[in-house]
């Protein structure tokens, strides 16, 4: 029902942020009186952003969008695709604003994830993560046999002869891709000849249709230096080119060659071959990705906004030159670097204690918190962080558009 500490509304212009909307009563809400507010894809009330109860995981719609469409122009421009890991977001409303802005389809790092998103309407998964035991395989097939567009990987000779077996029994065709180490040996099977050989075992196998490969290489994603990120991430994936290559001139099906990330979006299109890329981070973006500096800035990784925030409340001021928070390792990780308070200068956040984060000035902090002020971090590493909450609220400027399910949270297995 409508509430008097809506009628009157004021704006606050911030220090470098847009105006802030803010009822003049803030009311405050619990996380259920907002998700009973949002009926059948629509918020009954407005709810300012500043009246919700923390910590709360907000994104921002305007640059989430944003940074959706930066991505696919930039993909398209340089001709190759996006699939999209879901394990950033484990949100299915977020992989379908993907998809429908052009994405081939989503990434999933696990069964229990790639389960959640056909459940919510998903359908073009590719599990890039290798079922090794009974339950997940069968796990799989269930999922094959449900969702024709459901691919899943492989990297080992043996696992391939357990999936065809396992396809047969269930009486299904399964989808394979062949994983392909692009040299950090923690997944994937060896590329050229070992890839090769599996790569034709599993097209000679019954019950099991080879769509290509796939080579996520995740250890330059961070690289720090545009130039040293590109150098490598070329080094690393040229030996699976040159698997491309072997799988081309043994007639084998090539229609897949997957790999890339968000440090190297603007770099992977040089790999010949490479068919599209996992993408993960760019929606949401976070300190890890901002400290490895871009093409245009070699200190600041700028090519995507930071759309993610954890809002926080201030519980604490008594002490000199710092003040405490309610959003501790629980509620940001404690992922390196540390969460930044977005929009402010001047200060260092630590979220080291489970309950509690501390915030402290530097000389030149641009302003100082008092007990129940609210600020919002840019978190240290948005994939662990999203897997804290239950629920996203989405924010268009600074009123509550939307509550989405995080449906993947604590899909891991």
């Amino acid at each position: 029902m409508p509430k008097q500490s809506l009628s009157r509304r004021r704006f606050l212009q911030s220090t470098g942020a847009a105006a802030l909307w803010i009822p003049a009563s803030v009311r405050g809400y619990t996380s259920a009186e907002v998700q009973a507010l949002y009926v059948d894809g629509v918020m009954q009330e407005e709810v300012s952003k500043w009246e919700l109860d923390t910590p709360a995981l907000c994104v921002d719609l305007d640059l989430l969008e944003a940074n959706i469409a930066k991505m696919q122009s930039t993909l398209a421009s340089n001709g190759i695709a996006s699939r999209p890991h879901a394990k950033t977001h484990k949100t299915p409303i977020i992989a379908r604003m993907q998809l429908d802005s052009g994405s081939v389809g989503i990434c999933s790092a696990k069964i229990s994830e790639a389960q959640a998103l056909f459940q919510h309407g998903i359908e073009e998964i590719l599990l890039t993560t290798t079922n090794v035991t009974p339950t997940k395989i069968q796990r799989a097939m269930d999922l094959r046999q449900a969702n024709a567009s459901f691919i899943q990987a492989t990297d080992s000779a043996a696992n391939a002869r357990l999936l065809s077996e396992a396809a047969g029994a269930m009486g299904i065709e399964a989808d394979v891709v062949v994983d392909v180490d692009p040299g950090g040996h923690r997944t994937g099977v060896t590329p050229g000849q070992p890839a090769l050989e599996l790569a034709q075992l599993v097209d000679q196998l019954p019950n099991l249709t080879l769509k290509g490969l796939l080579c996520y290489d995740g250890g330059s994603q961070h690289v720090k230096g545009f130039a040293q990120r590109r150098e490598q991430t070329l080094q690393r994936l040229a030996a699976a080119t040159e698997t491309y290559d072997l799988f081309n001139r043994s007639g084998l099906n090539n229609e897949i060659f997957s790999g890339g990330g968000t440090g190297t979006y603007n770099i992977d299109h040089e790999t010949r071959g490479l068919t599209d890329v996992q993408v993960g981070s760019y929606v949401f973006m976070d300190a890890q990705y901002i400290d490895i500096g871009g093409e245009s800035d070699e200190q600041v990784y700028d090519d995507f906004a930071a759309s993610l925030t954890i809002l926080t409340t201030v519980l604490n001021d008594q002490y000199e030159g710092r003040c405490t928070t309610d959003a501790g390792a629980k509620s940001c990780t404690i992922n390196r670097p540390w969460p930044r308070v977005k929009g402010e200068k001047g200060m260092s956040y630590t979220s080291g204690s489970d309950e509690f984060g501390t915030l402290r000035y530097e000389e030149e902090a641009s302003r100082s918190y008092q007990v129940g002020d609210k600020l919002e971090l840019i978190v240290s590493h948005c994939d662990p962080v999203v897997n804290l909450y239950d629920h996203m609220y989405a924010i268009r400027q600074d009123r509550v558009e939307a509550v989405w399910p995080i449906a993947g949270r604590g899909m891991s297995a």
